[in-house]
């Protein structure tokens, strides 16, 4: 059974790679019901889905298409030996950390309900790591590392809004009638161009990723 293991929320502290300003990534769980619901645009609008949690830079994070983050706690177990050292839930800054269900190999656009409280949830998009994400991890070269493993977690949107717990089990209610996932979604993005022109089938992508796919596929 897939459920999230743990619902985990910022402790806002100086971004590692700018201390001038402030990141939302040392994610950590919470025993309390957390609400969901649309933060709005990505510039100007709430940050993240989860009330409590903060987006430290809305240029890039954030927003209904990137309302919340997930992880596979059997992904962070493969960090935990690839990297030799111990990946509590939440430290990738993910929002839920998950068991049971395989993130790189949802489809985009698949829909999914969260416990009892009324919450759905659309699979939206990969995460492509960025340079605060490398900072905080201390790890020489990790933007590469993460990016050949290709294993990005998926980002969320709201369909219905409710509350969400550890705990709470995933279904998943409705999967498109396509073969797009985040993985391949994420391998288009970054070393695999080939895959561009496929990845337009999935009309649940974010139109900003459907307009930089297709403009770096000449399409």
């Amino acid at each position: 059974m897939a459920n999230v293991l743990t619902v985990n929320v910022a402790h806002p502290r100086p971004n590692p790679d700018k201390p001038q300003t402030l990141t939302g990534i040392d994610k950590r769980p919470t025993d309390d019901a957390v609400a969901v619901r649309s933060p709005g645009p990505m510039h100007g609008g709430l940050g993240s889905g989860l009330v409590g949690d903060t987006i430290g830079n809305q240029l890039f994070h954030g927003g209904d298409d990137q309302a919340v983050y997930a992880y596979a706690r059997e992904d962070l177990d493969y960090w935990q030996i690839e990297l030799d050292r111990e990946i509590a839930n939440g430290v990738f800054g993910e929002n839920f950390t998950t068991a049971g269900i395989d993130l790189t190999n949802a489809l985009i656009g698949e829909r999914w309900r969260v416990g009892t409280a009324g919450l759905e949830l659309e699979v939206s998009r990969p995460r492509i790591p960025c340079r605060t994400f490398s900072a905080w991890l201390e790890i020489n070269g990790w933007i590469k590392t993460f990016t050949r493993a290709a294993i990005p977690g998926a980002y969320l949107r709201l369909v219905t809004p409710g509350t969400v717990r550890a705990g709470d089990q995933i279904v998943v209610t409705e999967r498109p009638d396509h073969n797009i996932t985040v993985g391949i979604v994420f391998r288009a993005l970054t070393l695999e161009a080939q895959l561009l022109p496929d990845i337009l089938r999935a009309d649940a992508l974010p139109e900003v990723l459907k307009d930089l796919a297709a403009r770096r596929a000449g399409t």
